[in-house]
């Protein structure tokens, strides 16, 4: 097992069956490595698991020439990292040659929201009423309701949802299940969709929201469908499923201010993951003190004489 090749594909099935990582993760994993190994092969700088520091600053200097971002490249050096920790557990290096390399940092873009005011008002907009205008809304109100990734609301399966209690069982990142609230409104939905979804569904079919086909609805089905229903609905911005994610967690944020009940809501590890939520509601207040303090705007000059 000592081709490129085939430590690869090892290194993928460790993460597929042993740490479950989702399919999505392991494409980008895969895509890394691939990556390396090219520029590895193309320069006759050796193999993947005989690297040194220096080669792995060369080839970071490389993509860092050819415009990949600072995160790009943080992500290329996770997965270089990971390859070699297994590598390490499994006997086939002797040290970790990314362990000492940093990335350039890129900007922290802060992630866009819609004020709640303006996102209630297009979920209070009437709309179709065919099924899948049914079904597409239910969606809409539980993406923003319990602030679900894509992947998290297209895995939701009928058992998972308990509509007395208000809660659903979630499987998020790295096979995690947490429990997150439903509010009202999003259980009027998944109710009404749940009147008509037999007209769709196939009979063991276990997916809540399911595609025309009677089967579990596809991720770019649900992102294609929410763009169509904002167009609908006079909006005048995209909608897609991490926008209703991103005001969910402001929202809550702006109102609790509680980081540690929107991490755990969220589902995210690691809580400086939720922080990026404290710089929105810090520009939130900041605006608000500039339109409000007395004193956080200079005077107009008062005319001589």
């Amino acid at each position: 097992m000592s081709a490129p090749k085939d430590l690869t594909a090892a290194f993928l099935s460790h993460l597929a069956h042993e740490r479950r990582l989702s399919a999505q993760t392991l494409t980008a994993y895969r895509r890394d490595l691939e990556r390396l190994s090219t520029w590895l092969a193309d320069a006759g700088a050796g193999a993947i698991d005989r690297l040194d520091e220096q080669t792995v600053r060369q080839f970071l200097a490389w993509r860092h020439r050819r415009g990949a971002s600072g995160k790009t490249l943080q992500r290329e050096l996770s997965s270089l990292r990971s390859l070699y920790r297994w590598l390490l557990r499994e006997g086939l290096a002797a040290s970790n040659p990314a362990l000492g390399v940093r990335a350039p940092k890129s900007p922290r873009r802060l992630p866009a929201t819609l004020d709640a005011d303006q996102l209630c008002r297009l979920l209070d907009h009437p709309g179709e009423e065919d099924l899948l205008a049914i079904r597409d809304r239910a969606m809409i109100e539980l993406l923003y309701s319990s602030g679900l990734r894509l992947a998290e609301l297209v895995a939701v399966n009928l058992g998972d949802i308990d509509m007395a209690e208000g809660e659903l069982a979630v499987l998020g990142k790295g096979a995690k299940t947490r429990r997150v609230p439903v509010g009202a409104k999003a259980r009027e939905a998944v109710r009404r969709w749940m009147l008509v979804r037999s007209n769709l569904a196939g009979g063991d079919e276990p997916a809540l929201f399911t595609s025309s086909r009677g089967r579990r609805i596809h991720p770019r089905t649900v992102e294609a469908r929410l763009a169509q229903w904002a167009r609908s609905q006079g909006a005048t911005r995209d909608l897609h499923p991490h926008l209703l994610r991103h005001s969910f967690a402001t929202h809550l944020l702006e109102s609790s201010g509680d980081l540690r009940a929107v991490q755990e809501l969220l589902g995210h590890a690691d809580i400086g993951t939720t922080q990026v939520y404290t710089h929105l509601d810090f520009q939130h207040l900041a605006q608000v003190y500039d339109q409000s303090h007395p004193r956080a705007k200079k005077k107009p000059k008062r005319p001589p004489g």
